[in-house]
């Protein structure tokens, strides 16, 4: 067990509407920080104006609002939090997409545990 992760843990925003892809991103970063979940892009723009994160795992194919509004929208009031797009799209031109709406990294799904962690490691 790494104790400086347990110490030093991270307030991680997991903007995820289906289940089983959430349950494998908790079950990879459990021991790693604090995980909150919201299940749309509406839910997860409020919860970085109003709360305190460190990271946001943003999905992009959400209902009511997509990832890529909600990152343009958080970007209007945050422009330091990392966004991370997480999307079963693997085509650059998705990658593309999501850069250029404030996204700071791109992971595709099914997430890969040392691509997640490599990032967190970088914050």
């Amino acid at each position: 067990v790494n104790m400086t992760a347990e110490a030093n843990s991270i307030r991680i925003l997991v903007a995820e509407d289906n289940d089983s892809n959430f349950l494998l991103i908790n079950a990879i970063l459990k021991r790693r920080g604090t995980l909150t979940r919201v299940i749309n892009g509406k839910e997860a723009v409020n919860a970085v104006k109003n709360g305190e994160y460190d990271i946001v795992l943003m999905d992009i194919r959400m209902p009511e609002m997509d990832g890529l509004e909600a990152t343009r929208l958080i970007r209007e009031f945050n422009n330091t939090i990392p966004i991370v797009a997480v999307t079963a799209n693997a085509f650059n031109s998705d990658k593309i997409k999501a850069l250029e709406a404030g996204c700071s990294n791109f992971i595709t799904k099914p997430v890969n545990k040392e691509e997640l962690f490599t990032i967190l490691d970088n914050l």
